[in-house]
């Protein structure tokens, strides 16, 4: 019989690229947080905080992390993003309505890459 992945390895919400590397990743390595920790070249302390989603992954260990497992280091980043975004917009909306708008022009958005509608 096959054991499940925890939920928490699908994609529905954007939960902190710690969790996803300590309920998915290291158990499917087989490796524990010590083997981790030496491997990725960084302390226990500063994994263990990565890991309870209480450091965010810096664009250095997304580096170390794609090295150790093969996962880009975009997808740790854009994953931490998405989680540090995800914090942001749940905190901010009352203060964000207060805020004023300023649009760029189109010409503007083109020139510098940015999406418009």
């Amino acid at each position: 019989m096959s054991r499940e992945p925890p939920a928490l390895c699908s994609p529905a919400a954007p939960p902190h690229p710690g969790l996803l590397l300590r309920d998915c990743v290291l158990p499917a390595l087989g490796i524990t947080v010590s083997q981790a920790a030496l491997d990725l070249a960084t302390t226990r302390q500063t994994l263990h905080r990565i890991l309870a989603g209480r450091s965010a992954i810096t664009p250095d260990m997304a580096v170390r992390l794609e090295r150790f497992c093969g996962i880009p280091a975009g997808f740790w980043l854009g994953r931490q993003q998405d989680h540090d975004l995800s914090l942001a917009q749940a905190a901010l909306p009352a203060r964000l309505t207060r805020l004023p708008q300023h649009p760029l022009p189109d010409a503007v958005l083109d020139q510098i890459g940015a999406p418009h509608d």
